[in-house]
């Protein structure tokens, strides 16, 4: 583009938008690609333009609105959609709840071109419907071409953001500890997981309390996945100490433990392992006092489908602390960015 007189610039092309403001009137008085015509010289004059900015014939220039365009076509997601340009901008919104995973390397190379400015939710994140996932724009009016040509050649054959909905899972529950099993103390966990549950595309398939009996607690699980249970939560008996036989009992099933504790509190001695595709999560009492702990993290990414790795669960150290605000507002805080 090129900057020039408003008295020279008949017959050419505008390549911005150009408000005013007059008889309680706001906005483009003359819109971008406007053929700029004789009697259009006194109104720019009369909004205060002296000069404005056309287009150059064979300058490899592409417009902010056309440029955002084709980066959402290089860019595209299942399950959401990019709204029009606006002010030089597209935004991409979700048709769906699930969680919203990032390419980050890749979205470094993208925003390290130059005028190109891609700004996301962070990668792992569970999002609502009609959440705003990601914001893509050029910083100037116009970049050369050559720019946008190089982010579509990065992004060829390659998901730079993805949003996996959650999926229907069949959950078996068992709760062990021999002061609940014999009714010296009231469980307290039944209502957490049922209330945790019920946020996601689940079913109970039932609720199982044991007592620290290494046979009993083998045999609730087996129970469960004989019923086709997907999703095994154990809570109680958790920690390091001999007498705890959860994590035993898990082993005993024959699962894969990919970890017994995490680097995040609350929730450090949670136990995550696969029996094949089964997902198990071993839950420390933490989540029954309070409102989000490690459960809470691991949970979107479960119903997603994703299968959690080690380096999955070691990056939860960055992030893992939680603040303990007087009123959680999780997932919109620090806590379990990984």
């Amino acid at each position: 583009m090129k900057k020039i007189r408003v008295e020279e610039a008949v017959g050419m092309e505008l390549c911005h938008d150009v408000t005013a403001m007059y008889d309680g009137f706001k906005g483009a008085a003359f819109k971008r690609g406007h053929i700029i015509r004789e009697e259009d010289v006194p109104k720019l004059l009369d909004y205060g333009k002296r000069t404005v900015f056309v287009w150059e014939e064979q300058a490899g220039e592409i417009h902010e609105e056309d440029a955002a365009r084709r980066l959402a076509a290089m860019a595209s997601v299942k399950g959401a959609y990019y709204t029009e340009p606006s002010e030089g901008k597209v935004l991409l919104m979700a048709e769906k709840r699930g969680m919203f995973r990032v390419d980050r390397e890749l979205l470094r190379q993208l925003n390290s071109i130059g005028d190109i400015t891609i700004a996301s939710f962070p990668d792992h994140y569970p999002v609502e419907k009609g959440s705003r996932l990601a914001s893509m724009r050029i910083v100037p009016l116009v970049t050369k071409e050559t720019q946008i040509e190089q982010a579509e050649a990065l992004c060829a054959g390659k998901k730079l953001f993805d949003l996996r909905p959650y999926q229907h899972r069949k959950i078996g529950v068992v709760i062990t500890g021999s002061e609940v099993y014999h009714g010296r103390i009231k469980d307290k966990f039944e209502p957490v997981v049922r209330q945790k549950m019920a946020a996601y595309p689940s079913e109970i398939l039932g609720i199982s309390i044991c007592d620290d009996d290494l046979d009993m607690i083998v045999g609730a699980a087996k129970k469960h996945l004989e019923n086709g249970a997907d999703v095994l939560i154990f809570t109680g008996g958790m920690s390091v100490d001999p007498d705890d036989l959860t994590p035993s009992a898990i082993r005993a099933l024959g699962a894969d433990i990919i970890t017994h504790g995490v680097p995040s509190q609350p929730g450090n001695m949670t136990l995550v392992a696969y029996l094949g595709d089964v997902a198990i999560l071993g839950v420390p009492g933490a989540a029954i006092s309070l409102p989000t702990t490690v459960f809470d993290v691991l949970l979107p990414q479960i119903f997603a489908g994703d299968r959690l790795t080690k380096e999955d669960l070691v990056n939860l150290g960055d992030g893992g602390l939680c603040q303990m605000c007087a009123s959680c507002h999780w997932p919109n805080c620090t806590f379990g960015r990984y």
